[in-house]
């Protein structure tokens, strides 16, 4: 019966392994790089939402920033998403727009996030990033989605994007490779100026050249 038994997508694997988490932090397990060679010192909660750490970072630099629109693609389970509208809630205003395409994981982050106390703060679509209609100046840009369309996903949001505020790309570590070059390949366009903090993950934060 096993050989006949329907595989699971990656996204449903973790999505299961993180119900039987129950939220619990557990050590961060992806591979060592040169620029993060101990990543078991970083916490996370599952292997597709940001490291616990980068989601500090998330809401700190909402509640420092003070962004109006947030976009963010790619929300998984919405944990992400929550941890920036706790900044926003902290601030008093601003929105969050996020995407999940899967319709089961939809289901799951639109519940999570049902159950947080923060949608006035969210606003959660079930569609890919690309084919999101966004109305204003993004002050906050989160590319999380699928690993190879993060740089059409920056490309299709730059003129939206405040070019006084913040790009951020995850799985951004060298072992990844794809977000990373894509990245330095925007820098050498002369789009967006890059710093790659050093995550087990990745984690690009740019701005946009224009203005700068």
């Amino acid at each position: 019966m096993g050989l006949f038994r329907k595989k699971l997508k990656q996204e449903h694997k973790i999505l299961l392994q993180a119900e039987r988490a129950k939220g619990a932090l557990l050590p961060e397990y992806h591979r060592a790089t040169p620029e993060c060679p101990h990543p078991k010192r970083w916490s996370m909660y599952d292997s597709m939402t940001a490291e616990a750490e980068v989601l500090e970072l998330l809401r700190t630099l909402v509640t420092t920033i003070k962004p109006e629109l947030i976009v963010e693609t790619g929300s998984f389970l919405g944990v992400s998403t929550i941890w920036m509208a706790e900044g926003l809630k902290q601030n008093g205003f601003g929105k969050i727009v996020s995407c999940e395409l899967d319709p089961v994981v939809f289901a799951k982050a639109s519940q999570k996030i049902a159950d947080s106390g923060l949608s006035q703060w969210i606003d959660l679509r079930h569609e890919s990033s690309l084919d999101m209609k966004i109305e204003g100046a993004i002050d906050l840009f989160y590319s999380d989605s699928e690993i190879s369309i993060r740089e059409q996903e920056v490309r299709h949001f730059l003129p939206q994007i405040n070019p006084n505020g913040l790009i951020l790309i995850h799985d951004a570590s060298s072992h990844q490779k794809i977000v990373r070059e894509a990245a330095f390949r925007l820098q050498a366009e002369g789009l967006i100026s890059v710093v790659c903090l050093p995550t087990p993950r990745g984690l690009v934060i740019a701005q946009k050249r224009q203005g700068n």
